[in-house]
């Protein structure tokens, strides 16, 4: 009889198994793959956040405004050259949650699991069944691609987001449809090595729930820098191969030729073998695991974190849920809850980071602000490093001067952006980052400057208004 069988070893499920254990209860773990980690080791977060560092590097992109800036194509880059890295550090990561499952003294159990009540547990293995019992349930099964049946995927021509992981070459051509967070992702990694990249959505904006300002400027970079072709407000109304390409007919009456077709179309949550219907826990959309605050279910023993619950489905927050969940079903008194503001990264070439309120969600919601912006280019740190297109822009209480949001676009945003975060945790001002010291040269000392700029924001509006009252 174990105290928690937890079922999947990604983020949440790794997490939540080691905070009981922690505590001194007796865990199972059980996972189908004969690998660990998930989606979040095996084939999304860690490896395409990987492949994008090996990108960078091959391409010589980070050699910038470097007078002999290495020109590499992707004729000269090997898919072996590509994947090397990767492989390397997803190896290193089984090893690393191996280890930490084996510290925590954690049983684990390969195989296929299966609700037979509340409490019984059914693993399916290649030899046969076992039956685990726990006092509670935690269910981290993750997500996978979703794909549409109108989509004929074959896994080498075209591919969801899993299987793009196992082409046999760089295409020379790709299109991405879906220019949501992974499609982005994917579609400025393969244009740093010289890949022509088509990125098609049927939205009208890219990222619509990012700062705008931060958008635009990636968006530039995609097309300027990186020559990605946009297809936005464009439904793909057919995808067939042709002559060993692939041929897509957008709505419109385009028609797309490549090489490959990265179809990223959102994810669904993997239940489908747990019967879950058998126990009485409710799903919702696409199979998400529906949840209260303490991150349980329906069925008041069964709880469930991360990707399988849906939004915001990042490895972060589903290590935190996971936490949380185990000490509400242990009453341990620890982590009761996840922190109310999240911060964001989106692995793009440039980099996107942001946690707090946009200045279009200040807008819209009546709320009283103001912004300051300071720019990578007049930044010491940014000239050496030859980022001259990145920023890190505050959003604040004209007057309180509360920091409301962070967003930045350039090298490091998704470190730089914890910064910001940790001001606003303890309901800081901007005057932390004035009273603040930053290392010279750093992109850090950026927010000195924007918290400046956002004061200088301040002052003249404040000027404007009392010379009008005159």
């Amino acid at each position: 009889m174990y105290d928690l069988i937890v079922i999947g070893s990604g983020p949440a499920g790794e997490k939540g198994a080691a905070q009981a254990a922690y505590f001194g209860k007796r865990v199972a773990l059980i996972e189908r793959q004969p690998v660990l980690g998930g989606a979040c080791v095996n084939t999304g977060t860690i490896p395409s956040k990987t492949l994008r560092e090996s990108a960078l590097h091959l391409s010589g992109f980070r050699q910038r405004g470097f007078r002999d800036a290495v020109d590499v194509t992707v004729r000269s880059i090997t898919i072996d050259d590509f994947m090397y890295r990767k492989q390397l550090v997803v190896e290193r990561e089984w090893r690393r949650i191996d280890e930490n499952l084996q510290r925590h003294a954690i049983d684990r159990f390969q195989g296929v699991a299966s609700f037979l009540s509340p409490t019984r547990i059914a693993v399916t293995t290649a030899i046969g069944e076992e039956v685990l019992e726990g006092s509670f349930i935690l269910i981290a099964t993750g997500s996978s691609p979703h794909r549409p049946e109108s989509v004929p995927f074959d896994d080498q021509s075209i591919c969801d987001s899993d299987t793009i992981l196992r082409i046999g070459k760089i295409p020379a051509s790709l299109a991405v449809v879906g220019a949501g967070v992974i499609g982005c992702e994917y579609a400025s990694i393969f244009a740093a090595l010289g890949v022509e990249v088509h990125l098609i959505d049927s939205r009208s904006s890219l990222l619509p729930h990012m700062d705008r300002e931060i958008v635009r400027v990636l968006l530039g970079e995609l097309q300027t820098r990186l020559g990605v072709t946009l297809h936005l407000a464009c439904e793909v109304q057919n995808v067939e191969p042709c002559d060993g390409r692939v041929s897509l007919l957008l709505r419109n009456g385009t028609c797309i030729v490549t090489d490959n077709v990265l179809y990223a179309a959102g994810r669904t949550s993997n239940v489908s073998d747990l019967d879950l219907e058998r126990v009485g826990v409710t799903t919702g959309n696409r199979g998400l695991v529906l949840v209260n605050e303490h991150y349980q279910t329906s069925v008041p023993n069964i709880y469930a974190a991360g990707d399988v619950i849906g939004f915001p489905a990042l490895a972060s927050t589903s290590m935190e849920q996971a936490r949380v969940a185990i000490v509400h079903a242990f009453d341990l008194k620890y982590k009761t809850r996840v922190a109310a503001t999240l911060p964001y990264a989106i692995y793009t070439i440039p980099e996107l980071s942001t946690i707090g309120l946009t200045e279009e969600q200040c807008r819209d919601r009546g709320i009283a602000h103001e912004v300051g912006r300071a720019y990578f280019r007049n930044n010491a740190r940014g000239q050496i490093i030859g980022d001259t297109k990145g920023m890190i822009k505050l959003v604040f209480d004209p007057a309180s001067l509360a920091l409301l949001g962070v967003h930045i676009v350039g090298e490091n945003a998704s470190e730089l952006v914890h910064i910001g975060m940790m001001v606003m945790q303890i309901g800081g001002t901007i005057n932390a980052f004035i009273d603040g010291v930053f290392n010279f040269p750093s992109l850090s000392d950026a927010y000195k400057y924007a918290a400046y700029d956002g004061l200088g924001n301040v002052a003249r509006k404040r000027a404007a208004q009392m010379q009008e009252t005159v």
